[in-house]
């Protein structure tokens, strides 16, 4: 199939696989979809180009998100440890950025201040 294509200069889609849940092929139904037109017959550029494709919008980690398979228990550990520290550096990003700001805001109203008083005199 992927052949055909390839020998045409045609665009393809990536086949669905049969182990797709319902819900995320109802989803996916409801997509456009990926089209990769393969140029001069390389076909390993377009797969490349498809792959760049599916990471951007997505899909990718929506199938990874909605999968049925077994994870296993040290699996789940490693993902939940990434989920921690990605929520804490997070959060120190915002304890950061609000540092920042009630910063700035202070300085802001000193110098109305001083520009007051000046004004005033």
């Amino acid at each position: 199939m992927i052949h055909a294509a390839a020998k045409r200069g045609s665009a393809f889609l990536l086949p669905r696989r049969s182990c797709a849940l319902d819900s995320l092929s109802f989803q996916l139904q409801q997509w456009r979809g990926i089209r990769v037109k393969v140029l001069n017959n390389n076909l390993d550029q377009a797969l490349a180009l498809m792959q760049r494709k599916m990471q951007s919008s997505g899909i990718e980690r929506m199938i990874k998100n909605e999968q049925i398979c077994h994870i296993k228990n040290s699996e789940k550990r490693v993902l939940a440890k990434k989920n921690l520290e990605r929520k804490i550096r997070s959060q120190d990003l915002a304890r950061k950025l609000k540092a920042i700001l009630v910063q700035k805001v202070s300085v802001l109203q000193l110098m109305d201040d001083e520009q007051s008083s000046l004004s005033s005199n």
